[in-house]
């Protein structure tokens, strides 16, 4: 099973809200999850992000693979860089 982290849409029309979420790839943009680790709201300003840290590390080390728009704002965040020093300290 192919598992990626994504954003899955939810707010009103023309006021996005995303909650940060580990699915199975085949599944819709906003069915089925396995596990919420965030939320993002780029509507307030300035944009509003909180992610589970431990939980994201944890995914990212089991295999999940984040989709771009995610892995841009983990970055920002600063979690991909832990992630890389996690797999090279292994």
């Amino acid at each position: 099973m192919a598992v990626k982290i994504r954003l899955k849409r939810s707010g009103a029309k023309k006021r996005p809200f995303y909650r940060i979420v580990v699915a199975d790839s085949r599944s819709p943009r906003d069915g089925r999850i396995i596990e919420k680790i965030g939320t993002y709201n780029p509507v307030s300003e300035p944009a509003e992000l909180i992610i589970e840290e431990e939980k994201a590390l944890q995914w990212l080390a089991n295999g999940a693979q984040p989709s771009d728009t995610v892995r841009n704002l983990f970055s920002t965040q600063g979690i991909m860089q832990k992630f890389h020093e996690s797999k090279q300290s292994k």
